[in-house]
C-alpha cells in the first residue's frame, strides 16, 4: 500500500533511487557493523581487576612495588622457551593502539618483559616476531643475562594471552588478479596461439 503511495507522489524514477538509498544506506550500515568487530583481548571477568592506570615504565622502575597487580602490556616475542613446568615468553614491549595491538615500529620499544604461561604452550606456536598482548598479574621481576649486561626482565603470570595476525608487507600483496603480472586473458605468453 504505501509503495503505491510513494509511486503515485513521486514517479516511478523516483522510487528507483529512494529503493537505491535504501541499499546503500544499508549496505554503508553493514561495513560500518563489520569494522566494529573487534577481539576481546581483556576477558569481562579480569575487566574490573585490571589496572590500565600502570605503564611500563613505572612497572620497569618498580616491578616489585606492582606484584599482585594485572596489567595489559604487548609487544614482539623475541623467543619462547618450553622450561619443566611452564613456558616463558621474552617479549619486547611495544605500545598498544586503542584495540590493545601492538605497534610498530619497534623502536618505541621502551624495554623488554617475561610472560610465564604455567599451561603448557608449544613455543613453536610463537615464533619469534610474533605479535602477542598479554593480560597478566605481575610476579616480580627476574635477572637474566642480556648480551654482557644483565637485565631485570619484569615478570607477569599469563591470565589472557592474544596473538595477532602478521602484519601484511608489500610484498605479500597481490597487486594484480592474475598468477603472473600483467597477464589478462590476451597478454599471456602464449597470446598469440
Amino acid at each position: 500500500m504505501e509503495t503505491r503511495r510513494v509511486k503515485r507522489i513521486f514517479g516511478k524514477k523516483a522510487m528507483k533511487y529512494v529503493m537505491m538509498a535504501v541499499f546503500v544506506l544499508f549496505g554503508g550500515f553493514m561495513i560500518v557493523m563489520g569494522g566494529c568487530a573487534s577481539v576481546e583481548v581483556v576477558p569481562k571477568e579480569l575487566d574490573d581487576r585490571v589496572n590500565y592506570e600502570v605503564t611500563f615504565p613505572q612497572l620497569l622502575e618498580n616491578p616489585l612495588g606492582h606484584t599482585g597487580t594485572i596489567v595489559v602490556l604487548g609487544g614482539q616475542v623475541l623467543t619462547a622457551r618450553r622450561l619443566t613446568d611452564h613456558t616463558q615468553i621474552e617479549v619486547l614491549q611495544l605500545p598498544l593502539d586503542r584495540g590493545m595491538k601492538p605497534v610498530e615500529p619497534l623502536r618505541k620499544s621502551q624495554g623488554r618483559f617475561l610472560a610465564i604461561q604455567d599451561t603448557f604452550l608449544d613455543p613453536a606456536t610463537l615464533p619469534a616476531g610474533t605479535r602477542i598482548t598479554v593480560v597478566g598479574e605481575v610476579t616480580g621481576v627476574v635477572k637474566k643475562p642480556l648480551d654482557e649486561t644483565t637485565y631485570d626482565y619484569p615478570s607477569l603470570a599469563v591470565k589472557r594471552l592474544t596473538v595477532w595476525p602478521p602484519i601484511p608487507t608489500a610484498r605479500d600483496i597481490r597487486p594484480y588478479p592474475y598468477v603472473y603480472p600483467y597477464w589478462a586473458p590476451y597478454w599471456g605468453p602464449y597470446w598469440w596461439w
